[in-house]
């Protein structure tokens, strides 16, 4: 009986232990739930003040902003800055390494691949003799400039828009591609266009275009400003902001990646897209504009839309050259 007793005793104890263990676990699960909190913002994200006045317009005026310099030369075209990158061996590319259908990274081959990465590797075909010899360095937007102006990077191929303002810190190559400004939101948001932001916080990436044109044409929004599209998507998705305001070729990327949002609403802008180049390298600006002549007229550009862009609809064609001399 003594054994007995004994014996229940230590199940009893046993029996104990276990349940304290098990309340434990239960308690540590509870309170965990109970902190829970909305994902965090991404790194450098910043919400704009809502009483921010808009950016004023520039007021820069150079004539035709698209206009750059006529092509001469061809492939066998010498000048200090194509001697230069001759004598290096490869071609250094300032891009987005994360811009779907523009340039982003092929999860499987490696590779960076898109519409930008295309047109850049046609410049080093023709400059070096091989699409390969190609270095791709990722910017973000608000440091496209500053890269050409230290010269990391001898071209900028990153749906670059050109303006008076910024010609005035870099010089571009003719147009390559246009688009316009929309804005990306969940299926059945109520959101149809620009007009429905009032009241609404919305993604924009620092150091665009799109950031200025945003805040004037609907003050009313909160903005919401990160380093890239990508973290625009995040957000979006987490449910941080209603929408996202850029070009409908950079949106038209993101879209692809979630089935579940949508291009709304009238373009609010017309963006031409050039090559951006340092300022003063007339020799590489006329080569490039070469090569962007050669793409219109082989076809290659027709060809590098529709591997990439045909999500924005029929192929327009290339854009019509405008030369300054």
């Amino acid at each position: 009986m003594s054994a007995a007793r004994g014996l229940l005793a230590a199940a009893s104890a046993l029996a104990l232990l276990l349940t304290g263990c098990a309340d434990t676990r239960d308690t540590a699960h509870t309170e965990k739930i109970a902190t829970y909190t909305d994902p965090p913002l991404p790194a450098q994200a910043t919400q704009l003040p809502s009483d921010a006045p808009p950016p004023p317009e520039t007021g820069e005026d150079c004539g035709d902003p698209a206009a750059s310099l006529r092509p001469t030369g061809g492939r066998g075209a010498r000048g200090p800055s194509l001697d230069a990158i001759r004598a290096r061996g490869r071609l250094l590319v300032g891009l987005d390494a994360g811009s779907n259908l523009f340039s982003f990274r092929d999860p499987i081959s490696g590779a960076i691949v898109g519409f930008d990465a295309d047109i850049a590797r046609e410049v080093a075909r023709d400059l070096l003799g091989s699409p390969d010899l190609v270095e791709f360095r990722s910017l973000g937007s608000a440091d496209r400039e500053q890269a050409l102006q230290d010269r990391t990077v001898d071209i900028v191929a990153k749906t670059m828009t050109i303006t008076c303002e910024r010609r005035t810190k870099v010089a571009f190559s003719t147009v390559y591609l246009r688009a316009g400004q929309r804005v990306l939101t969940m299926k059945n948001s109520g959101i149809d266009g620009i007009a429905d932001l009032a009241g609404k916080r919305v993604c924009v990436v620092s150091g665009t275009t799109s950031l200025d044109r945003i805040r004037r044409e609907q003050p009313a929004a909160t903005v919401l400003t990160v380093p890239t599209w990508a973290d625009c998507l995040v957000v979006l998705q987490q449910r941080q902001v209603d929408a996202v305001s850029t070009d409908d070729s950079i949106l038209a990327g993101l879209a692809a990646q979630d089935p579940y949002t949508e291009v709304v609403g009238e373009a609010i802008s017309v963006e031409p897209y050039g090559i951006g180049i340092t300022k003063g390298n007339d020799d590489l600006v006329r080569f490039v504009n070469a090569t962007l002549d050669r793409l219109r007229r082989d076809g290659t550009w027709t060809t590098i839309y529709n591997r990439w862009l045909t999500s924005l609809g029929p192929n327009p064609g290339p854009p019509a050259p405008t030369y300054e001399d």
